[in-house]
């Protein structure tokens, strides 16, 4: 079973934790790189304290906010996102700003954006 990890914006770098534990474990970074590695070694400090299996990053399951992948992925442009899926740009900026809460529907459908740029962009070759 994985972790779940959730990723958050803070004033100064990210935050993360890991949710449906017996104890709540946390940490903190400025990139996501230093997130994963942070809260490896941060479970794993847990998990060596209640004698438990050590966990490794394939068990982690790191999820982002929407507002705080938009924030580490200030390359996306949110407004040619929601183009792209049709989505209203005020809508999507309601939900990246935390004014309104999307529906699980609403975040598949950026996600399924977001992957597809991702693969497009993957095969892409730049003469």
């Amino acid at each position: 079973m994985k972790i779940k990890v959730i990723i958050e914006k803070t004033s100064d770098g990210f935050s993360a934790y890991a949710e449906k534990i017996s104890l709540p474990v946390g940490t903190m970074g400025d990139s996501i790189e230093e997130i994963r590695k942070n809260m490896i070694d941060a479970l794993n400090l847990h998990q060596k304290h209640h004698h438990k299996t050590l966990v490794k990053e394939t068990d982690l399951d790191f999820q982002f906010d929407l507002a705080s992948f938009f924030a580490y992925y200030k390359v996306i442009n949110a407004k040619a996102l929601g183009e792209r899926i049709g989505m209203h740009q005020s809508l999507l900026a309601q939900y990246i700003s935390g004014k309104k809460k999307p529906s699980s529907r609403q975040v598949e459908r950026i996600m399924e954006g977001i992957q597809e740029v991702a693969h497009e962009l993957i095969r892409l070759k730049i003469a």
